[in-house]
């Protein structure tokens, strides 16, 4: 019995100070090295901070819709809605959203909203959008605001982000930094 109950915990305690002190401390210095040390990636606009990885609320016609959130945009409540595809009350919800997405984007049939600017991501806090969910808006956009679609075209695809490497997720476009661009060519 001796030879089993010394080496489980000999186990158990170096498991314990290698997963809770070292490996904890590991990564901490690793996001101080990072260039915001590990406090998130902010943007600064108009004297307001935002941080530019967690998802932000536009409704408003005039700006490019954010992916839905199920946890309201909240990041100390990170979380999905643990809903799967066969949820009566979910699909519901996402059918909904799609006619409340095509009353305010006449232009768009049902078959061509793309599927994450009526769903929410894993975490509810997904900054980014897919590049078509990003055209798919631009004649609303253009419109709201009286610039020409192309321009809002230019705008777009400049704001395009590649993976990395070009091969580690999809090409996406963060909502904020376009929707900032955006106010910002208003400006001129």
């Amino acid at each position: 019995m001796k030879t089993h109950i010394y080496p489980a915990i000999k186990i158990t305690i170096i498991l314990l100070l290698l997963l809770s002190v070292v490996y904890p401390v590991l990564v901490w210095a690793i996001a101080q090295i990072a260039p915001n040390h590990g406090k998130g990636e902010m943007l600064e606009y108009n004297g307001q901070k935002y941080y530019r990885n967690i998802g932000q609320a536009f409704t408003r016609d005039d700006y490019f819709s954010s992916r839905p959130s199920a946890v309201g945009y909240n990041a100390a409540g990170s979380g999905g809605s643990n809903k799967g595809p066969s949820n009566g009350e979910y699909l519901s919800e996402v059918r909904a959203r799609i006619d409340t997405f095509l009353v305010h984007n006449p232009t768009v049939k049902r078959e061509q909203v793309p599927v994450d600017i009526v769903t929410a991501s894993g975490s509810g806090l997904d900054p980014d959008i897919s590049i078509e969910a990003a055209k798919i808006q631009i004649d609303r956009v253009a419109k709201a605001r009286g610039i020409s679609v192309n321009s809002l075209q230019s705008l777009v695809d400049a704001h395009v982000q590649t993976p990395l490497w070009n091969m580690f997720g999809p090409r996406k476009i963060n909502v904020l930094e376009l929707n900032i661009a955006l106010d910002k060519m208003a400006e001129k």
